[in-house]
């Protein structure tokens, strides 16, 4: 989910341009797998799935776009989360219990032959399980892509790698990665390019976010950008009710942090979720090594374990092989 910190960012979103998207990028593995899950479907919901049954939408949007990152000239490194912290455990479990009552809603939906519903129902029940993730990982590896471990939350390991200097910047959909300290955020990466809103269908651009700029346009610190997470609410914590990015502004701007929490939430205790954010477990000794593609392992993969196209995929791996050709973001989303 991430902290909802949108209607104070939008002066702050920067056009993301290839030529601000080459170079090592950390994308947050977890939420990359969600969005190909749940973007990636056919108009009644139904995931993309191979003869036996298995979902691989992840495998397409994976292997697809990451293709075509790396024809861009991008480094790409895949970061996925650990253990999770003890204090996220309530949000984890309203989680499982929202997917659950989504999946009955959409097995509902698809009884009465109500696609709309059923599109809606099958995008809430989304879930990455560990075949999902496993899956990944080796799909990854054959494309010569680094995978990291995090030791608990992968967002924090990503921006850990920026901060260091080892990565340029990262990727994700949530904003949570500002409050982990990471300077240079890229959005829009890894969803679809066209979102219908409201009714009327609109363009999604890659764009880009940096912590400097928004510490220092709001006159905040990290510190007042953590406290606005807290406020507003996190993936540990649940927020105080009414409470939005802008009233959470003004009260971390006017030093009243900590009056607000006693008053309006006595018995929640903020500083062990300031102190995740701000010193989060992180693995020191990561291995970032891009290989050579491994095509003929890849062709066996997708095509003849899950069932891909033989032409899509040889035409990309022919792509990749020869580094020629220059495609769009377009023909890919």
């Amino acid at each position: 989910m991430g902290v909802a910190l949108r209607d104070i960012l939008s002066d702050y979103k920067n056009p993301a341009g290839w030529d601000k998207l080459s170079g090592k990028g950390a994308f947050d593995g977890n939420n990359a797998l969600y969005q190909f899950l749940t973007t990636i479907r056919q108009p009644d919901g139904t995931p993309l799935m191979d003869r036996e049954g298995r979902v691989t939408s992840h495998l397409s949007g994976m292997f697809f776009r990451v293709s075509n990152f790396l024809e861009k000239g991008m480094k790409p490194v895949f970061i996925f989360d650990g253990r999770p912290p003890d204090f996220k455990s309530d949000t984890i479990k309203e989680r499982r219990e929202a997917k659950e009552k989504a999946e009955i809603a959409y097995k509902r939906a698809v009884s009465v032959g109500d696609t709309q519903e059923a599109y809606k129902q099958a995008r809430s029940a989304t879930k990455v399980d560990a075949e999902i993730i496993e899956s990944s990982k080796r799909l990854l590896s054959l494309m010569g892509i680094p995978v990291v471990d995090a030791p608990s939350e992968g967002e924090a390991q990503a921006a850990f790698m920026v901060i260091n200097g080892d990565v340029s910047f990262t990727v994700s959909q949530d904003y949570d990665s500002l409050l982990f300290g990471a300077p240079k955020l890229v959005r829009n990466l890894t969803v679809s390019r066209k979102r219908k809103v409201r009714g009327r269908t609109i363009t999604v651009n890659p764009e880009f976010i940096l912590l400097p700029e928004v510490l220092f346009g709001l006159g905040i610190t990290v510190e007042n950008l953590i406290e606005m997470g807290i406020l507003i609410g996190t993936d540990f914590n649940e927020g105080i009710r009414g409470v939005g990015a802008k009233t959470a502004l003004k009260i971390v701007k006017n030093d009243n942090f900590d009056s607000f929490i006693k008053e309006k939430a006595p018995e929640f205790d903020p500083y062990p979720v300031k102190e995740f954010f701000l010193n989060p477990p992180c693995h020191r000794d990561y291995n970032l090594k891009w290989d050579k593609t491994d095509s003929d392992k890849l062709f066996e993969m997708l095509c003849e374990e899950y069932d891909f196209s033989h032409a899509r995929v040889e035409s990309v791996l022919d792509k990749l092989n020869e580094g020629a050709g220059q495609k769009t973001l377009d023909q890919w989303f």
